[in-house]
């Protein structure tokens, strides 16, 4: 084991939310390790971010203690200091441990746990990267070999992670063999089925592919509530089954996130102002606090106002800012603004500009925003292993009680990161989403009734609970066929454009909301460069918008696709939909590529059509 911080490589601050997050395996060129949870990370060197909106909804998750969101601590560009950790920077960074804690030696395939002795840490101070253990003694001789770390790992959809037990395993319950390991390979195809541990000591052998599917259930010892995050294990029993994976599978991490828009506030010129300014002001305690600010120079917008004038703002906007947040509900005030009073919003973070609907598309399509400015900050509230939490609303009592935690201890403070960019707002003429709901009522049927079975196979209760109607699926696979679109044309890859869905009945609470938005962010100051805006004028729109239809009318998988039941088989929460036509990168939509139908958008090859936009008149 290492004896002191080690660098061992870099990530981006958004991998952290997204890929990387409190709990996730990162898996390196010679090693693997798990990000620890919030009560190892340095709070000095984290930067907090500030949305009051996004704070509250984190309150209700996770408890009142909460008191701010911040960025993972990063280090500034040293040059020839941190490139060759040279200084006290070098090591700042978000704290990891490896893991799993089995390496194995690819020259005589010794397995065995980091704690056994043989293997030896060798950090390159130079190239971070080739940070490594390395197997002494190998058997085969010659120069040690770099030892990397266990393919196979056990996790449960509780949350938890532990290294696979390979003692038990090998010898099919307890043994007092002090047994030595060896992980081979016994065929050609690198399946679990080819992989065979034994024990050196009492000869015994054992195919990995026991582990896996029906065999797994009696092959693998219960739960232990392992969360090597926290360094430690759950103070209950796990009820839940622990199941085989592999290292770097896609289901050992999903993240549970919550974002949300930053929304201007403020009438007069000095409420604007502070709104502008609100990350730096939002930490001022008294008067004197800022006149340091002045004095440093960072309150140059502000010159023309006193202090005193300043410091009653302030505590205006603290005092208001609570009584106008919804706790639960994130994107009423942002369809509010944006379809109600968004021309007159305009701050350094915010601005929208409204052209004419396409006109091709004028009975379907009621407005349009150029979304030329906006700011969006994410917040990292848990996650959960096996089973993602994607389908159902953050609130979901069933998916909540699954969801890991972050921190041992109720937390203070939750990761999040801020980015900035552009986008278009599209709204749909409620009449004609009205008018189309009832033509398509046999297809939002079958579509709850694939929701309910898919909840029933994961004992998720109450089983028809969370179903997002008719309206968002239509939203929602209109917005997927569109940034397809997009993307050939506006200079940015799919992966980087992202989907904001509103979408609500008449009889739900709150107004009924019909549109979406369709943006890109990056992290820095600056955002993006306009090319996303360009397309969302009129003509440019509206033929993007035939194109992206045109596309959906056939798939390269057709008829498969367009024939898909959702509950042919295993039930699935899409209909027409697969990679070829519809799906997008994770990172682009907010229900992971769930709740899509292009049978809802035009007539595919079915003979049956409940198509939105069959009629463009």
């Amino acid at each position: 084991m290492f004896k002191k911080p080690t660098p061992v490589g870099e990530l981006r601050p958004s991998q952290l939310l997204y890929t990387y997050g409190i709990g996730a395996i990162v898996d390196l060129p010679n090693i693997s390790a798990i990000v620890l949870g919030l009560e190892d990370w340095d709070p000095m060197r984290c930067t907090t971010v500030v949305e009051d909106r996004l704070l509250s909804a984190v309150r209700t998750q996770l408890g009142g203690q909460v008191k701010r969101m911040v960025s993972p601590p990063v280090t500034e560009d040293e040059g020839v200091a941190r490139v060759f950790g040279a200084s006290e920077a070098s090591t700042v960074g978000v704290p990891v441990a490896t893991f799993p804690r089995y390496l194995r030696c690819p020259f005589c395939n010794y397995l065995g746990p980091i704690t056994s002795g043989v293997f030896e840490p060798k950090i390159d101070q130079y190239r971070r990267e080739r940070t490594r253990f390395v197997h002494k003694n190998c058997l085969k001789g010659g120069r040690p070999p770099t030892a990397l770390p266990a393919r196979f790992l056990v996790a449960c959809e509780n949350g938890h992670l532990d290294d696979f037990p390979w003692h038990r395993f090998v010898h099919k319950g307890e043994s007092p063999c002090r047994s030595i390991l060896e992980l081979r390979e016994v065929g050609a195809s690198g399946e679990a089925i080819d992989v065979q541990v034994r024990c050196r000591v009492c000869d015994k052998s054992r195919r990995m592919g026991e582990a896996f599917g029906e065999a797994g259930k009696t092959a693998l010892p219960p739960c232990r509530g392992r969360r090597p995050h926290l360094r430690d294990f759950e103070d209950r029993p796990c009820d839940a089954q622990q199941r085989a994976i592999l290292l770097g599978a896609s289901n050992s991490w999903f993240p549970v996130t919550l974002s949300a828009l930053a929304l201007p506030v403020g009438a007069n010129k000095l409420e604007k102002l502070v709104d502008d300014n609100w990350t730096l002001l939002a930490g001022v305690k008294n008067v004197a606090v800022l006149e340091y600010l002045r004095g440093e120079g960072k309150l140059v917008t502000l010159r023309e106002f006193s202090d005193s004038d300043v410091w009653r703002a302030i505590e205006e906007r603290r005092s208001g800012g609570a009584s106008t947040v919804d706790l639960t509900d994130l994107k009423t005030p942002e369809w509010t603004l944006l379809t109600e009073r968004g021309r007159d919003a305009e701050r350094r973070d915010f601005k929208v500009t409204e052209v004419a609907s396409p006109p091709d598309f004028a009975a379907c399509i009621d407005r349009v925003l150029l979304v030329e400015r906006l700011r969006e900050v994410t917040a990292l509230v848990g996650f959960t292993r096996i089973v993602s939490s994607g389908d159902a609303p953050i609130s979901d009592e069933s998916s909540k009680a699954r969801r890991a935690r972050l921190t041992r201890n109720p937390p203070e403070a939750v990761p999040a990161t801020e980015v900035r960019g552009e986008g278009s707002f599209i709204t749909f003429k409620e009449g004609r989403i009205a008018a189309w709901l009832e033509r398509a009522k046999g297809r939002e049927t079958v579509l709850a009734e694939a929701h309910r079975l898919w909840r029933v196979r994961r004992n998720l209760t109450p089983p028809e609970a969370n179903f997002p109607r008719l309206r968002y699926v239509l939203i929602h696979t209109f917005a997927h066929a569109l940034m397809r679109q997009l993307a050939l044309e506006c200079g940015y890859t799919a992966a980087s454009l992202k989907e904001r869905i509103y979408a609500r009945e008449k009889d739900e609470d709150g107004p009924s909301m019909a549109g979406l938005l369709i943006y890109t962010a990056a992290p820095d100051s600056e955002g993006t460069l306009g090319g996303l805006v360009s397309l969302g004028q009129p003509e440019r729109l509206g033929r993007h918008i035939r194109n992206a239809l045109e596309a959906m009318r056939l798939c390269a998988s057709d008829p498969l696709c367009a024939e898909h039941q959702p509950f042919a088989e295993e039930p699935t929460l899409h209909g027409a939909a697969c990679h070829a036509c519809l799906f997008a990168p994770e990172t682009s939509c907010e229900r992971g590529n769930r709740y899509l139908d292009r049978t809802l958008l035009v007539r595919t090859v079915l003979p049956e059509s409940w198509a939105y936009f069959e009629e463009r008149s």
